[in-house]
């Protein structure tokens, strides 16, 4: 049995490939801070993109996305505006997006939802 942060690195290496498949150019990963970080950071059509995965093994408790809540999005616009500065991308087009991934027990991927633009 996988723990959560296992389960969490499958998540986003799924996420990733998805996102390559997709035409998004990986940029960062794990971006992290002392109070909290950013799954994915990557580049889609002019945008830079601040990506959240969540992975759930059933919809039993609702859906993986539902679980970004306004505290969660809070958090990681704070973390974007860090990113932002740190790297000098002032002039940047941004926009934050969810992948939704559903697994089943044996570790098979059942769906997987990219919501663009999740959050402002």
């Amino acid at each position: 049995m996988l723990n959560n942060r296992e389960l969490g690195t499958i998540g986003e290496n799924i996420a990733a490939k998805y996102l390559n498949k997709n035409g998004y150019q990986i940029i960062e990963r794990n971006f992290r801070k002392r109070y909290g970080e950013i799954d994915i950071i990557a580049k889609d059509k002019g945008y830079t993109v601040f990506i959240e995965v969540k992975l759930r093994r059933s919809v039993k408790y609702g859906y993986p996305g539902e679980a970004v809540n306004l505290y969660k999005q809070n958090k990681i616009k704070k973390i974007a505006e860090v990113y932002l500065y740190e790297n000098n991308r002032y002039d940047y087009k941004i926009r934050f997006d969810v992948i939704e991934i559903i697994m089943d027990k044996d570790n098979n991927i059942q769906s997987i939802n990219l919501i663009k633009n999740a959050f402002n």
